[in-house]
């Protein structure tokens, strides 16, 4: 993972929480190979650390890019696009 660089393709929320998006997702990339043990793990974490209900979707573009779209199920929702 260290020669990949994460990539925010479109975010409406504040860097640091885009910070910890990225941190989080290279965590999951490195942890698991399956795209739902990826969510799984993101949307815990999130839920931990930003309250709950978050949804994570992960889905693989090419062989050498991931998709997450993280969006909070409140009143304020919240996504993030990010390119691994």
């Amino acid at each position: 993972m260290a020669d990949r660089k994460a990539v925010v393709k479109n975010a409406d929320m504040s860097e640091d929480m885009q910070q910890d998006a990225i941190d989080i997702a290279t965590q999951a990339l490195e942890k698991f190979n399956i795209e739902k043990d990826i969510a799984a793990f993101i949307k815990k974490e999130f839920d931990k650390k930003y309250n709950p209900t978050w949804h994570c979707i992960v889905g693989k573009l090419s062989v050498l890019s991931v998709t997450l779209c993280l969006m909070a199920g409140n009143i304020q929702d919240v996504n993030l696009s990010l390119h691994l």
